[in-house]
This record gives C-alpha cells, sequence and structure tokens, in this order.
C-alpha cells in the first residue's frame, strides 16, 4: 500500500476484524468504508463516498479564474518558463497570453527579461502560434482587450481555443535569460466554458527567483474549491533532469497576508481526501497541494523549495466548480 490512496473494504459480520497493529480501527459493520492511508500511523476511515467526479468536472455558472499570471526567472533548455492551459466545457475559449520582461523593471525587478518571444502550442491539428514583439502581428486585437503590454519588446497573443490543452512557453530572445511574467486572460468570463487549470513550469531559484504565481477568481455567483499544487520530483517521469526535490506552498490573499501553506500534501488529511476524490493528489508524497474556496479575489501562491533547495518546478491552479 502507498500513502494517499484509498482503499474499500467491506466487513458483514457482527464484530470487525481485530486490529493486529493499531491500522484498523472503529468501522462500521454491514457497510462499506473506505481507508485513506495518509502517512506513518496515520489512518481515516468514512463511509463510502459517492462515485468521484471526473478530474476534469463538467462546468457550472460559478465564480470562475479569469487569469493567472506567474513570475519566473527564464532559463535557457529546458529552463524556459512553460504555461499549461485546460479549457473544458461546450465552446470555443478566447483568452489572451502576455510574456512580459521588460516593464517588470518598473516594478523594481532586477535582472528582467530583456526581450520576450511566446509560443502557443495545441493539441492535434492546432497551428503553432509565436510572437516577439505584440505590435507585430495582433495589434488591434491585443489593443482591443484593454490590457495591452506596456513594452513594444514585449510578446501576447490572442486566441480563440478549442476544448483541449495547450502550452504556452516564454523564452529570453537569442537565449537571453531573465525575470519574467506569463499570464493567461480568460477574456470572456461568462462563456459556457472556462479555464479548468491553469499551470507553469519553471525553474525554482531562492529568494526572488522563486516562482510566484497569481490568480484572479471573478465576481460570478458561487464561490468554487481551487486546488493549488507545487511538484517537483515527480517531473522526473516528463523527462525533467533537475526537478525540485521538495517543494513547499503558500497561498497569500491580495494584500500580501499568508492565508495556508503545506509542505507534503499527505499532512493534513482532510485535504487529502479531497485531492485524492478528484484523483488530483500528487503522485509524490514530497510534493505540496492546497484545498480552498476563497471569496471572488486576487489570490498569490509561492512555490520554493524546503531549506533553499532549487530546482525546476510546477505550480498548478484548478477550479473544480462550486461547494
Amino acid at each position: 500500500i502507498r500513502w494517499g490512496t484509498l482503499y474499500n473494504f467491506r466487513f458483514d459480520s457482527n464484530k470487525p476484524p481485530v486490529a493486529t497493529n493499531a491500522t484498523i480501527g472503529f468501522f462500521k459493520t454491514g457497510a462499506p468504508v473506505t481507508v485513506a492511508i495518509l502517512g506513518p500511523n496515520a489512518c481515516d476511515q468514512l463511509p463510502s463516498p459517492t462515485p468521484a467526479p471526473s478530474s476534469t468536472p463538467t462546468p457550472g455558472p460559478a465564480a470562475k479564474a479569469l487569469n493567472l499570471s506567474t513570475r519566473m526567472r527564464v532559463l535557457t533548455d529546458e529552463n524556459v518558463g512553460i504555461g499549461g492551459l485546460i479549457v473544458t466545457g461546450t465552446v470555443p475559449k478566447q483568452v489572451l497570453i502576455r510574456a512580459i520582461g521588460p516593464s517588470l523593471a518598473q516594478a523594481g525587478v532586477s535582472g528582467a527579461l530583456a526581450d520576450t518571444v511566446l509560443e502557443l502550442h495545441g493539441p492535434n491539428g492546432f497551428v503553432t502560434i509565436t510572437n516577439d514583439n505584440w505590435r507585430d502581428t495582433q495589434e488591434a486585437a491585443i489593443m482591443a482587450t484593454g490590457i495591452p503590454p506596456t513594452n513594444d519588446l514585449e510578446s501576447a497573443i490572442v486566441a480563440t481555443l478549442d476544448v483541449g490543452s495547450y502550452t504556452a512557453i516564454v523564452r529570453g530572445k537569442n537565449n537571453t535569460t531573465g525575470v519574467g511574467l506569463i499570464e493567461a486572460y480568460d477574456l470572456n468570463p461568462a462563456a459556457f466554458t472556462r479555464l479548468a487549470n491553469i499551470s507553469t513550469r519553471a525553474f525554482v531559484g531562492t529568494g526572488s527567483d522563486i516562482v510566484i504565481a497569481g490568480f484572479i477568481l471573478g465576481q460570478d455567483p458561487g464561490n468554487p474549491t481551487i486546488v493549488l499544487r507545487g511538484l517537483g520530483p515527480s517531473l522526473t517521469q516528463t523527462g525533467v533532469a533537475n526537478p525540485l526535490s521538495d517543494p513547499t506552498l503558500q497561498l497569500r490573499d491580495g494584500n500580501g497576508a499568508l492565508l495556508m501553506s503545506n509542505n507534503n500534501w499527505p499532512d493534513d488529511p482532510s485535504q487529502s481526501l479531497t485531492l485524492i476524490a478528484w484523483n488530483l493528489e500528487p503522485q509524490d508524497i514530497h510534493e505540496a497541494a492546497l484545498v480552498v474556496i476563497p471569496p471572488p479575489g486576487v489570490y498569490t501562491a509561492l512555490l520554493s523549495g524546503v531549506n533553499n533547495t532549487t530546482g525546476v518546478g510546477l505550480v498548478e491552479v484548478y477550479e473544480l466548480g462550486p461547494h
């Protein structure tokens, strides 16, 4: 057995089984129960749940994640900035994706990426879109969004995306490096389609070079359940040679106040059960996750390494719909 896994048992006798190593306790007879193995000597039981919803839930009217912006150090090769987004629903979704660099200096960021290049990749049949300077090809459409980049050397793409998974890559022109910002904006939040998952993979440094992901929840009725994940060790399965060995995750509000934090996702039993029910438990116990039902507003997730370790990490934001 492994930590973070649900096991189903049914006991039909009048007496529950005897636990020899304090691993079974207080089971109801004549009814199935579910056991979650959450850590050493930590075993919780609860009545068998209704079938778990799919990890790609059916969309409905709820508060929606309107954008995600992630600040990270953009390096070269596998350490460029990689943003992912999943569009779920029944109709296409219009989005704006921006890669920001030079204008970060105005916000006091030192070592900002001098000239960004942005690529958008999609499922089979999708033609890759590339942009160097945002005024080059889609200036009118980008201006119409009301949020164009403020520096002509920054990149942006407006695209109407069918349901599916997409990847945005930000790099420095001519393999330059520096601090960059990748952003995804939902341009039609009222549509019966949503960005159910937004993620960013980048090199996680220390100090100001940790990965900082901000997201905004809109003012639609109902508060969604948000799952945040900070991954590192499991990235080796996708060929990452230098993953963050032990990520830690913080959630802060728009004023910078700490709301929640997590180091190893099995640490919180109630959160662990929610993650497992949605098939969103990280694959490695050293990875981090948070489950929260926040009101509409601005939030920031900070991904760093325990004891200032560094490496490639992945921060993800899942919107599961109203609770």
